[in-house]
């Protein structure tokens, strides 16, 4: 039976991020009527698109924001709740994202008796000074406590994140992250370079001049040695900035780069529907980012943004998305789909990045990022959409 991931999104935080452009709602305290209304909203958001993905297996559940964490554990176990009577199957990963707070510390006990199984913590870094710098809420001995409490709680899959190339951040800070993070021993570790995206706080204040960040060599050099001490140290760099110990890769993250079905639920919420007649690379439909317009299309059955994917654009997103993972491109799975091997289509660019070393040909005409390719990702895959 085929699969599907499904996707819960909780825009709430109690503090907005100054670099943060995902759909997120400020509310320093979450009241019981929003949750309820939310919680609510999204079961009738499951109800009416469960049909879309009808007949395949549960797989994962991913909570994420925003701070899913907020809820209460009760809203947690309804969520899941609604989620498995929708779709069959025992899921093999259930995460929930955490932000380090002292609330959130204590329902940790009930998010796991939730069905939760997996933790994800917003560490972002251990240095109150860069802590402050990103805009966080929380500081280092909030982190290292919530950390402990996860143990406690009885998660034994944690993973955690951290940002590079912050603001003021150097080398020696770096490494002092990466000891600490090694210290805590999770079995996974996201490891994001800063963007600055245009319409945030942080975008603009770069714009003007009014940001200080490391340049672009001192930033990939800092990834370079994320790279060099964490693969040392065991884990495995399975996707640009995704490091796991053996067996314990995402395996929700993953369906996005190999393109597998997510059904997205929630404010913003972006959903993978599978392959169907009139759709042979299936479709993608985006809800809206803002919470009003979002409580129509659950609440009020309003349509969504939907894009039938053309063969030029599933083209584009299979390629760029696979050269994200270790394992890259695979030639022959690409031509059952698309009717030919990827350099059929996008031959010139493949020639030029392997020109370039960006790119590397293996066996079976297989394509993988290069070391220095991972570094300039974002320009190779600008080559293929």
């Amino acid at each position: 039976m085929d699969d599907v991931g499904v996707y819960v999104h909780v825009p709430f935080c109690e503090r907005v991020c100054p670099y943060c452009d995902f759909p997120v709602v400020a509310a320093r305290s979450l009241g019981a009527d929003t949750e309820a209304r939310y919680v609510a909203a999204l079961r009738s958001e499951l109800d009416a698109r469960r049909e879309t993905f009808a007949g395949r297996r549960l797989a994962t559940v991913y909570l994420g924001g925003g701070t899913p964490s907020l809820l209460r554990p009760e809203s947690v176990a309804a969520i899941i709740g609604a989620v498995r009577d929708a779709v069959p199957g025992a899921p093999e990963e259930v995460t929930l994202e955490v932000n380090p707070s002292t609330v959130e510390r204590a329902r940790l006990p009930g998010f796991r008796s939730a069905g939760v199984d997996r933790v994800s913590v917003g560490v972002q870094s251990f240095d109150d000074t860069t802590l402050r710098r990103l805009g966080r809420a929380h500081r280092a001995g909030e982190a290292w406590r919530t950390l402990e409490a996860c143990r406690d709680a009885g998660f034994r899959r944690l993973s955690l994140d951290l940002i590079a190339a912050a603001p003021g951040q150097d080398a020696a800070g770096l490494e002092r992250d990466l000891d600490a993070a090694l210290g805590v021993a999770p079995d996974h570790l996201s490891v994001y370079e800063l963007t600055l995206e245009e319409a945030t706080p942080f975008g603009r204040a770069a714009a003007r001049g009014a940001l200080a960040t490391p340049g672009e060599d001192a930033a990939a050099r800092m990834l370079e040695r994320v790279e060099e001490r964490l693969v040392g140290a065991g884990y495995r760099r399975y996707e640009i900035s995704s490091y796991a110990r053996p067996g314990c890769e995402a395996v929700h993250n993953r369906r996005y780069w190999t393109r597998r079905p997510v059904l997205g639920l929630g404010m913003g919420a972006v959903s993978t529907d599978p392959p169907a007649p009139g759709r042979p690379h299936g479709a993608r439909r985006t809800n809206p980012r803002r919470l009003d317009a979002w409580l129509a299309v659950a609440e009020e059955g309003a349509a969504a943004e939907e894009e039938v994917l053309s063969p030029e654009a599933a083209r584009g997103e299979a390629v760029f998305l696979a050269l994200r993972t270790e394992a890259g491109l695979e030639s022959e799975g690409f031509a059952a789909e698309f009717g030919g091997p990827p350099r059929r289509f996008f031959g010139e660019a493949i020639d030029e990045g392997v020109a370039r070393g960006l790119l590397r040909e293996g066996p079976g005409s297989r394509l993988r990022l290069t070391p220095r390719g991972r570094a300039l990702a974002d320009t190779v895959s600008a080559w293929f959409v």
